[in-house]
């Protein structure tokens, strides 16, 4: 039985991995913790969560529940979740990383802790958006510098970074898939008189409006002729299914950072 630790616990995601813990069998809901200060701390988090107790108190910390587990699951901030894998890495303890809008510092850095403890981090845990992210760096090669990619991405407006990590890592690809860097060539927003668009880019525009989960659209416009690879959530189950899926499978490995690809077995598709 892996024993499972839920980082934001009552947030939006941490309620939803919960319920996928207690729909899955080989997995069970061992620790929750929240910021310090947060009014649910010390109530149980099965009653939050299912409305009935399970016996689990929400913590004021990781470190007053990480002895409790086998892997932590984390979709916060970018700058808690870095906190939270340099205590994983301290303690060995493995983790599952959903958060969005790591800075490239934080990435690095996350890289060099994950040599001390397990780690998968993916800016999307949707086992569907990373068969889209194969996709879209395929179509990419295949179509070369003769068509325009534009990627559109939508959220919900409490969402705090953009564009989302999802939109970026789909940037990414599609410039790996024609021999560039988004860092070179990416387009975050247009404005005024612009002019005509200039060969190579890859424009990512961002859409906030009321509780959209997320749509991520990626064109790829030639003459006379486009191909569109599109993926639109309905709820966030399937982020914390794919969570609890890379939980699973994370639970004994070997030190190193992990995508949802290896999860997936994705490597060579």
């Amino acid at each position: 039985m892996v024993k499972v630790i839920v980082a934001g616990a009552t947030g939006r995601m941490g309620q939803r991995v919960g319920m996928m813990l207690k729909r899955r069998t080989g997995l069970c809901y061992a620790a929750a913790f929240e910021a310090p200060g947060h009014p649910a701390i010390g109530r149980d988090i099965g009653e939050i969560v299912y409305g009935e107790k399970n016996g689990v108190a929400v913590a004021e910390s990781l470190e007053a529940v990480i002895d409790q587990g086998d892997v932590i699951v984390d979709f916060t901030f970018h700058t808690a979740s870095l906190e939270f894998a340099r205590l994983a890495a301290r303690r060995g303890a493995a983790m599952v990383i959903g958060t969005t809008g790591l800075t490239a510092e934080e990435k690095a850095e996350l890289a060099e802790l994950a040599r001390n403890f397990p780690c998968v981090h993916a800016p999307n845990m949707s086992i569907c958006v990373n068969v889209l992210f194969k996709l879209v760096k395929k179509t990419a090669a295949v179509l070369g510098d003769g068509f325009d990619i534009e990627i559109i991405e939508a959220h919900h407006k409490q969402k705090k970074d953009a564009p989302s990590g999802t939109a970026i890592r789909l940037g990414e690809l599609a410039a790996e898939g024609v021999g560039r860097h988004l860092s070179e060539c990416g387009v975050f927003s247009r404005e005024g008189i612009i002019g005509p668009r200039k060969p190579g880019e890859i424009g990512i525009q961002s859409i906030r409006a009321a509780d959209i989960v997320g749509e991520h659209t990626v064109y790829f416009a030639g003459p006379g002729e486009r191909i569109e690879l599109s993926h639109r959530a309905h709820s966030r189950d399937h982020f914390a299914q794919g969570a609890v899926v890379a939980a699973a499978w994370l639970a004994g490995r070997e030190n190193g950072l992990y995508s949802m690809f290896d999860v997936l077995g994705l490597g060579d598709f």
